[in-house]
């Protein structure tokens, strides 16, 4: 995430009338943690994240657009594309708002040693991805494997999920996910 991470939560919190113990009960997320992402002295994994949005309710899509135009834009330039993460994880989606969308498509880069957080993700739908370059660890409820460039996977989001690069170079992939997740 970027150093505005917190000061956006914190407006778009204010700018709905949540106070940051509201939004820790409707998230689930313990008040302190959300005070100190504001703070900008916690920078939360996008799974974090994802979470804490969860309470307003707000899709990280829609947190990191700086507008908010749904018009139906066809084509995307590379530098178009919606950053909705740095550092160990990026993701850049395909469209700055997923409005009335019902598949979400990003390329994905994992740094090494980075990982989608602690916790395991579970949403509804659908997902797959293939590597196009490095190795990322992927797990599915119980099953767990190494995946390598030209390697895919697809599975039911409802079962928990988890994605690391335990290699020493980044891992690119390409993903879709039915309905839009983020």
């Amino acid at each position: 995430m970027d150093s505005e991470t917190g000061a956006r939560l914190k407006q778009i919190r204010s700018k709905i009338g949540l106070s940051q113990r509201q939004l820790a009960r409707a998230s689930g997320v313990a008040n302190a943690t959300i005070s100190q992402i504001e703070s900008g002295a916690l920078n939360p994994t996008v799974g974090m994240l994802k979470k804490v949005l969860g309470g307003i309710p707000i899709s990280l899509g829609d947190f990191f657009a700086d507008n908010h135009n749904f018009s139906e834009q066809v084509f995307f330039s590379a530098d178009s594309l919606l950053q909705l993460g740095d550092g160990g994880v990026s993701y850049l989606q395909v469209g700055n708002h997923l409005h009335n969308k019902s598949i979400q498509m990003m390329k994905e880069c994992y740094q090494p040693g980075a990982h989608t957080g602690k916790h395991q993700i579970i949403h509804e739908g659908e997902e797959c991805g293939i590597i196009l370059s490095g190795a990322l660890e992927v797990q599915v409820g119980d099953q767990k494997k190494i995946l390598k460039a030209g390697d895919a996977y697809y599975f039911k989001s409802s079962t928990p999920h988890q994605f690391k690069n335990l290699g020493r170079e980044p891992c690119e992939l390409i993903s879709a996910c039915s309905p839009p997740s983020f």
